[in-house]
């Protein structure tokens, strides 16, 4: 009798697994404290403060995906407005560098290969922000509240 393989996915209906998450984060504190500890040599990272939103691992912890947002992305008056493909495109140029100095903060059995990108996250959220703020669309949402009371 065959036993029934059973696979967990990241990208699944089922999301990201319990070990997963749990490493995300060990690995996204480390890192943080690594981009504040080290000093990277870059023309593109000079004065530029990043913040690590999430880690996103693969299903055997060998590869994480980082996203990360520069201080002050998305006003116009900020140091880092407008630059952020560079700051990313220097990030993965050190990732190698980075990942050595992980492993040195974290207590895994493999330190996962980086690949760092831009969060959009923020600009979805500003986006939608923006469509909340649209008067047509608080009369609609105050005419659906009206009708909700009867």
């Amino acid at each position: 009798m065959g036993r029934k393989q059973h696979t967990r996915n990241a990208t699944g209906p089922m999301g990201p697994s319990q070990r997963q998450l749990r490493a995300g984060e060990l690995i996204r504190h480390a890192l943080v404290d690594v981009l504040r500890e080290q000093e990277i040599h870059d023309e593109a990272l000079l004065g530029v403060s990043i913040t690590v939103t999430e880690v996103r691992l693969s299903p055997d912890l060998k590869h994480a995906t980082c996203f990360v947002e520069p201080l002050g992305a998305g006003v116009e008056a900020a140091v880092t407005a407008g630059h952020e493909s560079a700051i990313i495109k220097a990030l993965n140029a050190h990732a190698k560098f980075l990942r050595g100095q992980l492993g040195r903060h974290i207590d895994m059995k493999f330190t996962p290969d980086l690949r760092f990108r831009h969060d959009e996250s923020f600009d979805a959220a500003s986006h939608i922000d923006r469509l909340m703020d649209d008067p047509r669309v608080r009369a609609d949402v105050e005419a659906s509240d009206d009708q909700g009371e009867d």
